[in-house]
């Protein structure tokens, strides 16, 4: 286990922002997928992003929000279809 002295720097104020805007998108395109308190399609990109957080590894955070918001496109196409 790391210590808090071991953890690489991270840019909480970036990370935010990533994460927000991914929000912002899924909101104003794909709002079905926010609407549902639990979508568990999303829980595991979620985790991918704050395992990326924690390794402070960027690349690999913008990869997780990108999946997340396929993921919740995804989604809400599918909640779509099964209204129509």
């Amino acid at each position: 286990m790391t210590t808090a002295d071991e953890l690489p720097p991270w840019d909480t104020e970036w990370a935010a922002q990533k994460a927000a805007e991914a929000l912002r998108y899924l909101g104003r395109n794909f709002p079905e997928c926010l609407e549902n308190l639990r979508v568990a399609s999303l829980d595991e990109h979620e985790t991918a992003a704050d395992e990326a957080a924690i390794r402070a590894d960027e690349d690999a955070y913008l990869k997780a929000l990108r999946a997340y918001m396929r993921a919740g496109r995804d989604e809400a196409l599918r909640i779509r279809r099964g209204a129509a």
